[in-house]
């Protein structure tokens, strides 16, 4: 399998230096918000968010130079991310976020969700510092749509009457929306054709939601040490994913364990067994590889280019978590 530092090679030094100065664009002068702030940076994640807003400005930009504007805008959405991750956790409840204890776990829940508040307030205001209309208002809408997603999860709670579509639609607004919009935002700011803006759009779209589909099969199918994350959480906290929603067309046993919330004991042992007895797993897979396939297909309009190469294998890469 390539790994994330191979495959993201042509904007590595990018990547280097926005990791660098991410710590310093929170600034120092809340204590305890900079402090749960620096854990977070700290924290050694992949990056994929950023790296595909460098990839496609590079892709993008005629002699494949990005600008200041690039750069502030990929650590936006970095920033934005790790806001989102912060007010999951709390949600959740989750004391382990890529195998390290939570930002509330570590301080406490108000300082969670204040240092989560913080980091979306200084990505709006560098944001705004980008001096473009349209880039402001897709990567506002990102912010509303992290909310909405949070709000569906919420009210679709063991429900086991949720369609694959509207899991979709959670999925896009949790995960594929961030990628969607910035990697579009990317090209708005290289003065790329609305065309090739709305193909970065679907490819960040596609892949976004074939990302979200991989992590949902890896939570059956990875162990806690492996996800950074208990495994099985979603299932446990009512959150059906598509492995699920697809077992419960053929599992009729599945149904009575999800509508009693797997309040008995044994119950939640009874459901995966049932869902990895089921093509649940392996459906999804299709779903996953169908998104990632349909992400290319939107890189065509793209120059022949070493990044434009590194969009297709993150393409590959993801769906190759799998295996």
């Amino acid at each position: 399998m390539t790994s994330s530092t191979l495959l993201f090679s042509p904007v590595e030094a990018d990547l280097q230096l926005l990791t660098d100065n991410l710590k310093r664009l929170v600034g120092a002068r809340h204590p305890i918000l900079y402090a749960a702030a620096e854990h977070l940076f700290r924290v050694k994640g992949k990056r994929v968010r950023p790296a595909v807003v460098l990839l496609i400005s590079r892709s993008t930009m005629p002699n494949q130079e990005i600008t200041p504007k690039h750069r502030r805008l990929a650590e936006i959405t970095e920033m934005i991310h790790t806001a989102s991750l912060v007010h999951d956790d709390v949600v959740d409840e989750s004391e382990i976020r890529r195998g390290v204890p939570t930002v509330h776990s570590l301080f406490t829940n108000r300082v969670a969700v204040l240092a989560g508040d913080f980091l979306f307030a200084q990505s709006s205001w560098y944001l705004a510092n980008l001096d473009n209309l349209e880039v402001v208002k897709l990567l506002s809408e990102v912010i509303m749509d992290l909310a909405e997603g949070e709000i569906q999860q919420g009210l679709h709670k063991f429900d086991d009457e949720l369609s694959i579509e509207a899991y979709l639609e959670k999925s896009y607004y949790k995960t594929a929306s961030l990628i969607a919009n910035s990697s579009k935002a990317a090209a708005i700011i290289s003065g790329a054709s609305p065309e090739v803006a709305q193909d970065m759009y679907q490819y960040g779209r596609h892949l976004g939601l074939a990302f979200q589909i991989v992590d949902d099969i890896l939570d059956f199918t990875s162990v806690t040490e492996s996800l950074g994350k208990p495994a099985c959480s979603d299932l446990k906290s009512g959150n059906l994913t598509a492995p699920t929603l697809y077992a419960l067309e053929e599992k009729p046993g599945l149904e009575p364990l999800i509508q009693r919330e797997l309040a008995q004991e044994g119950d939640l042992e009874e459901a995966i067994k049932l869902i990895k007895d089921s093509h649940g797993i392996e459906k999804s897979r299709e779903l996953a590889a169908l998104n990632g396939k349909m992400a290319v297909e939107y890189l065509q309009c793209l120059p022949d280019c070493d990044s434009r190469q590194a969009l297709i294998n993150l393409a590959d890469y993801v769906l190759s978590r799998l295996y």
